[in-house]
């Protein structure tokens, strides 16, 4: 009875070693497995970033290759795509150092081409800045003018008031000289100003009907240039004569011209013809007529200096310097 005990305990034991030992198998197979399992997915999720990065190769090697045949068509490639494509070896080496030359060529260019941008701004620049001081200097130069004028005008009131009124006398060295000129202190010191195109209307009517039958009449003139000219007679514009009147003592002048001559006194070398008295003429003297004013002041008056006044040396009747002489163009 003991000794089938003790078998039967034995072959209990054995069969509990042969358990264990198939569960040890049965863990290192599945531990194996496991380990297998875990390398395969390492080499997929390696293979996988291989992929990957080829891929991402592959998209680059393209970018660059269309970076360079863009070169042929934009002229241009970047330095750093040009370094990353002397990479690869799929071109001769001179052809990638003539591109090399051709990328620093472009650099040059853009260079040139920012420098010439800044020097065009720079030109604006300064010539924005030119023209401010441009203008604020004729602002200066036209404010001491009025002021230089002003200044001229306060002797003439106070010395010549009779001229103290008039739109183009403003100088008092030109009074001078006509009172100069005239050589007559009664008149010129009681004369009056009887007509003035500004106030009383451009046109011979107008004229005459101010004007006539006022005996010495001093006619003063001045053009659209700002130059002044004019006459005196002694016997003066006559209403209904229509024609020529004498007057040995009649001359005109000059104050301001274009050639910038000082102010000059012309005598009357044919006094039959000294002024024409017309009613659709407005003042005129000479037979030429040296000074004609047309019945529309502003349009057809001419000058036609030396028919029958004196000209100065050198200056002949119905030459262009005659014509020219007092303001510039023969029409005015």
């Amino acid at each position: 009875m003991d000794n089938n005990n003790q078998i039967e305990n034995q072959i209990e034991n054995q069969n509990q070693n042969q358990n264990q030992i198939e569960n040890q198998n049965q863990n290192q197979i599945e531990n194996q497995n496991q380990n297998e399992n875990e390398n395969e997915m390492k080499n997929l999720e390696k293979k996988e970033k291989e992929k990957e990065k080829e891929k991402e190769k592959g998209i680059e090697k393209k970018r660059l290759f269309h970076s360079f045949f863009s070169l042929f068509d934009k002229d241009s490639i970047s330095k750093q795509d040009f370094d990353k494509l002397n990479q690869f070896n799929f071109f001769p080496k001179s052809f990638l150092v003539d591109i090399q030359n051709k990328v620093i060529q472009d650099k040059d260019k853009q260079n040139q081409e920012m420098k010439i941008e800044i020097e065009d701004k720079l030109k604006k620049e300064l010539d924005k800045k030119d023209k401010e001081i441009e203008d604020k200097n004729k602002e200066i130069e036209d404010k001491n003018k009025e002021i230089e004028d002003k200044n001229k005008e306060k002797p003439i009131k106070k010395n010549f008031p009779q001229f103290s009124d008039s739109e183009i006398i403003k100088d008092i060295e030109y009074v001078k000289k006509l009172k100069e000129w005239i050589n007559d202190n009664d008149f010129f010191s009681k004369m009056k100003k009887g007509f003035s195109a500004k106030r009383d209307g451009f046109s011979s009517s107008n004229f005459h009907s101010k004007a006539d039958n006022h005996g010495k009449t001093l006619v003063i003139i001045k053009t659209s240039s700002n130059y002044i000219f004019g006459g005196f007679t002694q016997v003066g514009y006559k209403s209904n004569v229509n024609n020529f009147i004498n007057d040995s003592n009649a001359f005109i002048f000059t104050l301001k011209n274009p050639s910038n001559h000082q102010p000059q006194k012309f005598t009357c070398k044919l006094p039959q013809y000294a002024i024409y008295s017309y009613s659709t003429h407005g003042p005129s003297f000479g037979g030429g007529y040296d000074i004609y004013i047309n019945q529309n002041f502003n349009q057809g008056s001419y000058i036609n200096f030396g028919h029958s006044y004196n000209t100065p040396n050198g200056i002949n009747y119905q030459t262009n310097e005659a014509k020219n002489y007092f303001a510039g163009n023969y029409n005015q």
